[in-house]
């Protein structure tokens, strides 16, 4: 594995862990039962890349060429089912972990689209939509507006790094040091929205 890949490997199971947790604790304050949790902690997780895989061909998904996610999710869900009465002090952070698992996503999303060969518009698609189809569906089974539909910085900075990614992939950027910079700057911004309460226009 170069190194490259190694990198992304690495931030992808810390995305899948953080993913996983804020699945789970979204459970926990809507005081589901174990199983509850356990399927809004994968879901949260393997979501948005498993809905990317299937509208690309790419069968079976990821999470099912490799287990690995599946266990971390399914393990990162007991641990918050645990320690869930202390769990609270742990909420603030895990917002930062989230953040670097929608900035991995996005990246990992946008470079799968690339090496399918879909156009620009296709690419930053299937980006956004593997960093927060999983939110969207845990949001929708605990019954909560998406939070890509809220004012929140969240989807927007998903597009800004997958344009990112793809223009500095276009003008021969070596492929870690672009693959870095696109993660970091969705990181970034949506740390950013969170320290200085950053929101889209409301109508």
């Amino acid at each position: 594995m170069n190194e490259p890949l190694k990198f992304l490997y690495l931030l992808d199971l810390v995305g899948t862990a953080a993913f996983a947790a804020s699945g789970a604790w979204a459970a926990v304050r809507r005081h589901m039962d174990l199983f509850g949790i356990l399927v809004l902690g994968v879901v949260t997780a393997v979501g948005g890349g498993t809905l990317r895989d299937i509208l690309l061909g790419d069968i079976p998904p990821f999470s099912l060429q490799n287990e690995v996610y599946l266990y971390i999710a399914i393990v990162t869900s007991l641990v918050v089912f645990v320690w869930r009465n202390r769990f609270k002090a742990f909420e603030r952070p895990l917002l930062y972990f989230d953040a670097i698992g929608l900035g991995t996503f996005v990246v990992i999303g946008t470079t799968k689209a690339i090496e399918y060969r879909l156009g620009f518009l296709g690419t930053v698609l299937m980006g956004v939509m593997t960093a927060t189809a999983g939110g969207v569906i845990r949001d929708i089974l605990a019954n909560q507006v998406p939070l890509i539909l809220r004012r929140d910085i969240y989807a927007s900075a998903c597009v800004a790094g997958s344009v990112l990614l793809i223009v500095l992939l276009q003008i021969g950027t070596p492929r870690l040091a672009a693959l870095a910079s696109a993660a970091i700057t969705v990181i970034a911004v949506r740390l950013a929205a969170i320290h200085f309460g950053w929101s889209l226009p409301k109508s």
